[in-house]
């Protein structure tokens, strides 16, 4: 149990470097992502989302956090995402002291993302500064599943190639911003797409939207834990047990 939890962690460098890694790459993952959509909002004087703005939002989320994790997956393993650390914290690849810690830093650096947006934008409301929301005629229920879906195929990517030592760790970046991109493209319309608690709590904290918003925690870790269950028992198992 001592060993699941890592109390040993508050105290580590190695710790804390990775959490400052996840809160500036969190930071600029959100900024960057939010910022496409206040962006896009203001360019097309907020009509209503066309195709050419999905793609921009999609590229903008995509590209923007395979950069953050080329950066920081040497530092910290470049989760940027709650689901994604919880996930690989349940999957025994991260204690639960340092887990705590990402998140914690995940939930700041997006809440300072979002709150620098706000300050510094002009008409920032455009886009309603990239706050989720389900679309028309989308349920909980169904904002849920879609959520959870998408993100269990995030989380899938990342445990095949930034956690199974034997997946090709150097197309992580790619293969998770391509996962990202094309939830966004799926998406949008629908949930938002957020695939990541960090990435809604920061525009809903700073726009005060709070509709739904256990959707955006209940869907992404659902999915994310199930994807780690999934490939550490069918995987991660029988790729170790080979060592």
């Amino acid at each position: 149990m001592k060993d699941i939890l890592a109390f040993q962690d508050i105290g580590s460098g190695e710790a804390w470097r990775g959490a400052v890694a996840e809160f500036i790459a969190t930071f600029l993952f959100v900024f960057i992502g939010a910022g496409s959509v206040v962006s896009v909002g203001i360019f097309s004087g907020g009509e209503h989302l066309t195709a050419g703005a999905l793609v921009a939002i999609a590229i903008g989320h995509g590209l923007a956090i395979a950069a953050m994790v080329a950066a920081t997956g040497h530092i910290s393993g470049g989760h940027l995402n709650p689901a994604v650390t919880i996930a690989a914290a349940w999957a025994g690849r991260i204690g639960l002291t340092r887990a705590a810690m990402f998140v914690a830093l995940q939930l700041a650096g997006a809440a300072l993302a979002a709150l620098l947006l706000k300050a510094v934008i002009p008409d920032a409301q455009e886009g309603g500064l990239g706050a989720h929301a389900l679309g028309d005629g989308i349920t909980v229920g169904a904002g849920f599943a879609i959520e959870a879906v998408l993100t269990f195929t995030l989380v899938f990517a990342v445990f095949a190639t930034a956690i199974d030592p034997k997946g090709p760790a150097h197309l992580a970046p790619f293969a998770i911003g391509t996962v990202v991109l094309i939830a966004h493209l799926v998406a949008v319309p629908l949930t938002g797409a957020s695939i990541n608690p960090a990435r809604t709590f920061g525009p809903a904290l700073a726009m005060e939207q709070w509709a739904d918003h256990w959707v955006y925690w209940a869907g992404p870790l659902a999915g994310g834990v199930l994807a780690a269950i999934v490939y550490k028992l069918f995987f991660l198992a029988r790729v170790e047990s080979d060592y």
